[in-house]
């Protein structure tokens, strides 16, 4: 179980923007669960949203109209007929604060109003969602969330990020076709979250290493790479000729279990394996060294890995990060990675 504290400063390694002096007296207060947490985050963002005016867009809008306004639509009033009432079917564009972004923030605001958070918030909430009157309602389960991000709606990103951590994470289908509510962010959701935290935690306290989440190319004897899948890593950290591949890995059971026997998952083993190998030899005509790691968060089992493997001449270990314990426990257990490898 993670503290919800801890995924408040996961969140802020994430969202770098949460580090801002207006969110960071929420590090200090207390939530009943992570719905709480994210409907904290979303009324301080909210809040300074407003403060600068809710985005805007310019709408397609098609409406019947005595005067004439953008472009006619021919065939709509002609099969309507609105020339008989001395009106014509016209389509223009509307600068409105009716944007799909502000669509998700509205959707995202009444979903949290009917969940356990407390009755503070859910009144602050009241009181912004008023400001929503001219936004439509929309289908969370409908939403595109490919969302194009410029200079002028770049202060969205946080917020429609937090948006899709809540819609994906609350709404749930049962199998009737009914929705429910479900616990809070899935293994899934958790586990993009964790690697994001654990390469942004790098990236800002270890500036002296290069950190990224780059592909490995395949090194191959031909040209021949039809429908080989992506060697996308998660964390990659380096310095100088010292390179460590790590693979985040959030489950439920960190092992595999045959016969009573505990093992390492295979496939993460693979993997991890994989990347390092080809890693070595992209590598191969200048000096190096190339480590890999599975870091497995810990979990409530009695069992947790914690081993060191020397595998075709490169290191593969197999970690956990304990995330039940003190924020700074937590930078502790990152930080010895970094010194076990690079120091």
């Amino acid at each position: 179980m993670i503290p919800i504290q801890n995924i408040y400063y996961m969140l802020s390694y994430a969202f770098q923007v949460l580090n801002e002096q207006g969110y960071k007296n929420i590090a200090t207060e207390q939530f009943y669960n992570m719905a709480d947490l994210c409907a904290a985050i979303l009324i301080r963002g909210i809040s300074s949203q407003l403060k600068r005016g809710l985005g805007r867009e310019y709408i397609s809008e098609t409406e019947t109209l005595s005067a004439l306004k953008g472009k006619i639509n021919v065939p709509e009033s002609i099969k309507t007929m609105t020339m008989l009432r001395n009106q014509m079917v016209c389509t223009y564009d509307e600068f409105s604060v009716n944007s799909k972004m502000n669509q998700i923030i509205k959707a995202t605001v009444m979903l949290l109003m009917h969940t356990n958070i407390s009755k503070q918030r859910k009144k602050e909430l009241r009181k912004q969602i008023i400001f929503f009157s001219e936004v439509d309602d929309i289908d969370v389960y409908m939403i595109d969330w490919n969302i194009h991000y410029n200079r002028n709606n770049q202060t969205y990103r946080m917020l429609i990020s937090i948006c899709y951590l809540v819609i994906k994470g609350l709404f749930q289908t049962n199998k009737n076709g009914t929705t429910r509510l479900m616990d809070f962010l899935d293994e899934q959701r958790m586990c993009r979250l964790y690697e994001k935290f654990i390469l942004e935690y790098y990236r800002k306290e270890h500036p002296e290493l290069i950190a990224n989440a780059s592909r490995i190319p395949w090194q191959l004897d031909n040209d021949m790479d039809d429908m080989l899948p992506v060697m996308q890593t998660d964390i990659m950290l380096s310095r100088g000729e010292k390179f460590l591949i790590i693979d985040a890995k959030y489950y439920s059971h960190m092992l595999q279990t045959r016969f009573d026997t505990h093992t390492i998952h295979s496939a993460n083993l693979y993997q991890i394996f994989t990347y390092v190998k080809n890693k070595e030899e992209e590598l191969s005509d200048k000096p190096h060294v190339v480590s890999g790691m599975l870091l497995y968060a810990k979990t409530d089992e009695g069992i947790f890995p914690n081993y060191t493997y020397q595998m075709s001449g490169n290191t593969i270990s197999v970690k956990t990060l304990d995330l039940d314990c003190d924020f700074e426990k937590i930078a502790e257990q990152l930080d010895e990675i970094v010194e076990e490898y690079f120091q």
